[in-house]
């Protein structure tokens, strides 16, 4: 009996010191999806080892806000069962690798993609308002900016800054990013100092009725390949971008340049330096004429020159993990992230000349490509929206002994009703006819085209 009082008496002590707790509001939000898809190829090679797939797959999303006192709050949001119906499980990463030993800096989690098979945490920070300007530190999303094209976002912790409006229509941020750390700690080893990745940005932004208009520098010092090979990537990223609407359309541009250095060697004995000099960017509109709209988009990410070797024109910039333009073209989520690369002959060796996933690939980021797309929908209802688009995408340089250049055209068709306002379903059909850049270095090569079939139920709340 002793025991049970003492066992009441704590919980109510407990209670007591944590009343003031109970008074913190909490704001929930999220998605929940899934999805289901038939591939014809997983490649573009035409082989007879060139199988079918399909499956589906799904993903849980919540975001919790506690909202401490007005201007003070803790943000978190979380992943869950993100993996494939009765698939099987992947390992757990090694040292930030995935199974294949390659690593990937696009994962969009702070877990592994073993642990958002189950639970993975991906966000944690304050957002504080103080007198002077809003203060963001922890972990949250990174690697937005301007439009979504170029955009590849995935958690990172970051110590953000935004003023307050500035005469009413400009704002400065600025902002540290932590990508990697390599310091000696209880959980990695290491003999050197100086090998951590670290992102600095400063931005302007003007705003006006109808869209805004802003400029973002960064600064990359990226020394993870320092001591094992004894240099460092340190490069500056200018992206000016718009988003407008004049009259009945609606307009995006935005243009990236890095320039630097992609090898600086601690010193001339270890190698030769390697300059960065790479462009991208985009303008996308599209023109609402109730209930048809029609548009289009011109994208391009500069591709590396194999004649010049002391400078790198392409591999780092790419259209962003976010920006999804088709069905199977430069799709990441549900091409990469899911079923896997789908490229064709001689890819693997396209891939070794550039980091992550190279220009190799149909599937996304678009790495070293002209795109072009036009497209025409119509929303005869509140509920129903249906598009077709017709897509079309080349290389920007050939690969050394590449015979062929175009990367394909596609024509997708796809449909979205809204059964209530939190539930939608989604069905798309596309179609890739293969381009020649996908017979490698060898023009007799048979490549095969492509088509899929997916559709999605999407739950927000």
């Amino acid at each position: 009996m002793k025991r049970f009082w003492l066992v009441l008496l704590s919980l109510g002590l407990i209670m007591a010191f944590s009343a003031s707790a109970f008074a913190v509001d909490v704001k929930v939000s999220g998605e929940y999806y899934v999805a289901g898809m038939y591939l014809n190829k997983i490649s573009l090679a035409d082989k007879d080892t060139n199988p079918s797939t399909a499956f589906f797959y799904q993903r849980l999303r919540v975001e919790t806000d506690f909202i401490v006192s007005p201007g003070l709050k803790l943000i978190t949001r979380f992943d869950a069962l993100e993996r494939i119906w009765g698939g099987a499980r992947s390992m757990p990463w090694a040292g930030g690798k995935d199974a294949n030993g390659n690593i990937n800096d696009y994962f969009p989690s702070a877990g592994s993609r073993a642990e958002n098979e189950n639970i993975a945490f991906d966000w944690a920070y304050i957002d504080y308002q103080s007198p002077i300007g809003i203060f963001k530190v922890g972990y949250m999303e990174y690697g937005a900016t301007g439009t979504v094209f170029g955009n590849s976002t995935y958690p990172a912790g970051r110590i953000r800054y935004y003023s307050y409006p500035i005469q009413g229509s400009i704002n400065i941020n600025a902002d540290i990013s932590k990508i990697k750390d390599f310091s000696d700690s209880a959980v990695y080893s290491t003999t050197a100092t100086d090998a951590d990745d670290t992102v600095y940005g400063l931005e302007g932004v003007y705003s006006w009725k109808d869209g805004k208009a802003g400029m973002k520098v960064y600064y990359y010092n990226y020394a993870d390949n320092r001591p094992a090979s004894n240099y460092r990537k340190d490069y500056f990223l200018f992206t000016p971008y718009t988003i407008a609407k004049i009259g009945p359309v609606a307009l995006q541009a935005e243009f990236s340049y890095a320039t630097g250095k992609y090898k600086d060697f601690d010193n001339s004995t270890l190698g030769s330096e390697v300059r960065m000099e790479q462009m991208s960017g985009w303008i996308d509109a599209t023109a609402t004429f109730a209930p048809i709209y029609i548009g289009g988009t011109i994208a391009y990410v500069s591709g590396d020159d194999p004649n010049t070797k002391d400078v790198m024109e392409g591999g780092t910039l790419n259209s962003g993990t976010d920006w999804n333009p088709c069905l199977i073209m430069f799709n990441y989520y549900d091409m990469t992230n899911w079923v896997g690369l789908i490229g064709g002959y001689d890819t693997s060796l396209v891939q070794k000349t550039l980091p992550n996933y190279g220009n190799g690939y149909i599937s996304g980021p678009m790495y070293n490509a002209w795109f072009g797309q036009g497209r025409i929908g119509v929303k005869p209802t509140t509920q129903l929206d249906a598009m077709l688009s017709l897509s079309y995408a080349q290389a920007d340089k050939k690969p050394a002994g590449f015979t062929g250049s175009t990367y394909g055209t596609e024509v997708d068709l796809t449909g979205t009703y809204k059964i209530t306002n939190n539930l939608s379903y989604m069905l798309g059909f596309g179609y890739l006819f293969t381009g020649d850049y996908f017979k490698g270095k060898n023009g007799n090569n048979k490549v095969d085209d492509d088509y899929i079939l997916m559709n999605k139920l999407t739950l927000t709340f």
